[in-house]
């Protein structure tokens, strides 16, 4: 029987850095090609046929919309060719829930598609990343992976793009999915999966990039004791189009930048409450009326998803209830 077809994008990060010594924390990310990773991949030839391609060769840092727009098309290219079962992404962890979680959103296929990385550069003692990437094809290349969604595949566990976040800077278990737990595990070059994400996503997604060339802009706002509304101010006098609030507990607001947030949403922009702490969802109707300021409780979104979502809610409409549906359903 042939292997299944695995294409593997390359955009940079951690997992192709090279730093000055084995044993150094100093190193740059980007340097290496993904075709001079896939080499560090000994016995990859009995999971999968693999191609690979080199989009970007980036810190992820760097990551924005611009790239992600040229992923995105290129996935959903990809994935309509009859040869190709799966994708895998090789990305930089620092914005690699992000990324994952745009492309949830907006690729057409049932297909896997995989992001994963590493902690460690390619020239440190115990890298991860070949370790990663080879998990990251094993899942790919699984049939039982199909319709889960965007997957972040990291330290042999399985994640959905929606509930993954990275918790640590340095430790090379970092990513975590706090709130749900994972889809499952890889061992021995298989993958056990226990559970499937209940949201919609890919092909149940209304969110379609086709005539769109940009994103409305979305800012973050952290809250922190002795709260001001200056940086609420400064986004509204900037134009943005949404704010979404990281805010303390259950999302609430300081009372300075409750009042321009209130300023703000009466001048037509969206508002979203999300919440600083890393686990448990912002739920509508707390300490904070949401009906009455017309915003939009995160749910279990952090904020920097929530930013994302928003985003493409924005290309849709821009009616505070049908936004605040999507919340609920994605």
């Amino acid at each position: 029987m042939s292997l299944p077809k695995v294409m593997i994008l390359g955009t940079g990060g951690t997992v192709a850095g090279t730093g000055v010594s084995s044993h150094e924390t100093s190193y740059t990310s980007g340097q290496l090609t993904v075709s001079k990773l896939i080499e560090s991949l000994p016995g990859i030839e009995t999971v999968a046929d693999l191609q690979c391609e080199q989009v970007v060769n980036i810190g992820s840092q760097d990551m924005g919309e611009e790239i992600w727009f040229k992923l995105a098309a290129r996935i959903n290219e990809l994935l309509a060719q009859d040869d190709i079962d799966g994708i895998v992404i090789t990305h930089g962890t620092d914005t690699m829930e992000e990324t994952a979680w745009f492309l949830n959103l907006v690729v057409k296929s049932s297909k896997p598609v995989v992001l994963t990385g590493a902690m460690r550069p390619a020239t440190a003692l115990g890298a991860d990343g070949p370790a990663n990437m080879f998990a990251g094809v094993v899942v790919a290349a699984d049939k039982a992976s199909h319709g889960r969604g965007v997957m972040v595949v990291m330290n042999d566990k399985v994640h959905d793009a929606r509930d993954v976040t990275k918790l640590s800077t340095t430790a090379v278990d970092t990513f975590c999915s706090p709130n749900f737990g994972v889809l499952g595990h890889v061992h021995n070059g298989t993958v056990d999966y226990q559970r499937s994400p209940q949201r919609k996503h890919t092909t149940f997604s209304k969110f379609d990039l086709k005539g769109i060339d940009h994103l409305p802009r979305v800012g973050i706002v952290y809250a922190h004791a002795s709260g001001s509304s200056d940086v609420v101010d400064a986004l509204v006098d900037a134009e943005f189009d949404g704010i979404v609030h990281a805010g303390l507990g259950n999302g609430n607001i300081h009372h300075e930048v409750l009042s321009g947030l209130t300023d703000a949403r009466l001048k037509g922009v969206q508002v979203v409450r999300s919440s600083r702490a890393q686990v448990g969802a912002t739920t509508e109707d707390a300490e904070v009326d949401d009906d009455r300021y017309e915003f939009i409780a995160s749910g279990s979104l952090n904020a920097q998803k929530a930013r994302i979502l928003l985003q493409l809610g924005l290309t849709r409409t821009q009616d505070y209830r049908e936004l605040r549906e999507m919340f609920r359903s994605y």
